[in-house]
């Protein structure tokens, strides 16, 4: 059973509209605060969290170590590692958090790759959904509340903002909330590198577990609300060949599950959402034909894998695309090269499976075959 559309949505952004009212974090100390007061009637709440990430950042995903950069004398600003997450707070207090998907946006890697089709996400960027209905014993006090928006070893420049999706209780002006469990640590992360002159290697793990669990007094009765996700993140990258030879593996498995019991604990709704973000590069530099350019040779595959399970109903979503092709270069000018991009996308749910392959070359659409029958593999 899905709930009807919210009663109310609150923005969380920045107030300048010549920036489109995103909030606009230039490093990982830098967090933005927008407050918020609710009605004393509200019964559920779910943020919805948007990031982009631009800059010195846009490729945060293949990025060494800053000791890397300093050991080699770089001017290249993009350090911090491959890790990064989103966070969000309530007076101080961390609520809500996402290891985001890695979009390339239409520039990126090899703009051969993206044409006429783009990446995963690019023109339509992922949302990531936190329900806080657990935290409203903390905001119902007709005050305001100071919500924060991070990124966890960002740098220049991450675009973040977010909507607050308010259920009210129709029947009554106000109803009665306590958050009994809040177990939100921060994430455990372990690195290592190993690198000599531009040749090494750099690894990162994490992984988070939460709980948190409230309880809500409205006309609808005594709901308790029990959110529990766990997280983790992988990340390997590679330099060969003084350094022109980069390979990248990342990939993040989140699983969610939330529960809203009846005061005698039954179970009134469950919902278990599973999601992989596999992303794969290869990068190779070489000698250009000319003096003054030089040949990159890529190679991209990533995808998202999205299982959600409520209540009785299901769906399954497989988005994977593979690229690979070559360009030459000179200063950031394409000269020439070829791109092959093929994509597969593939959904089934209660009503059936719907699947649909394109397919790319140098620019034209080659391929675009549509079936109803899934493949084996789901």
């Amino acid at each position: 059973m899905y709930d009807p559309p919210a009663d109310l949505i609150i923005p969380i952004s920045a107030s300048d509209s010549t920036k489109g009212y995103w909030f606009i974090v230039e490093g990982d100390l830098d967090v933005k605060f927008e407050k918020v007061r609710f009605p004393l009637n509200t019964r559920k709440v779910v943020l919805e969290l948007y990031v982009s990430f631009h800059g010195t950042d846009e490729f945060w995903y293949s990025n060494p170590s800053s000791s890397y950069i300093r050991m080699n004398n770089m001017s290249n600003p993009r350090g911090n590692g491959a890790f990064r997450e989103v966070f969000v707070s309530i007076d101080g207090k961390l609520v809500g958090s996402e290891m985001p998907f890695p979009v390339i946006f239409t520039g990126g890697i090899n703009p051969l790759f993206w044409k006429p089709i783009v990446a995963i996400g690019a023109f339509n960027l992922p949302s990531y959904d936190f329900d806080l209905t657990p935290f409203l014993g903390m905001v119902l006090d007709d005050k305001d509340h100071v919500f924060g928006v991070g990124v966890t070893d960002g740098i220049e420049y991450w675009l973040v903002d977010a909507n607050l999706h308010i259920w009210l209780d129709s029947s009554s002006t106000i109803v009665e909330a306590k958050n009994v469990v809040n177990v939100y640590p921060a994430s455990e992360i372990s690195r290592g590198e190993e690198f000599q002159s531009l040749d090494g290697s750099f690894e990162i793990k994490a992984e988070k577990f939460t709980r948190i669990e409230g309880w809500v007094k409205s006309s609808s009765g005594n709901l308790t609300t029990s959110i529990l996700q766990e997280v983790k993140f992988r990340s390997a990258i590679k330099f060969k060949r003084k350094g022109t030879y980069n390979t990248v593996k990342q990939n993040i498995e989140v699983r969610r599950e939330a529960r809203v019991l009846n005061d005698v604990g039954g179970l009134v709704s469950r919902v278990i959402v599973k999601r992989k973000y596999p992303l794969k590069v290869i990068t190779v530099t070489l000698p250009g034909l000319k003096n003054d350019t030089f040949m990159l040779v890529t190679n991209v595959t990533h995808a998202v894998n999205e299982k959600i399970k409520n209540g009785k109903l299901s769906s399954h979503v497989i988005n994977k695309q593979v690229s690979n092709g070559w360009m030459e270069v000179r200063d950031h000018s394409v000269l020439s090269g070829e791109a092959m991009t093929n994509q597969t996308y593939v959904c089934r749910d209660e009503l059936g499976c719907y699947v649909r392959t394109v397919g790319t070359l140098n620019g034209r659409l080659v391929k675009d075959d549509t079936a109803y029958a899934c493949p084996s593999l789901m």
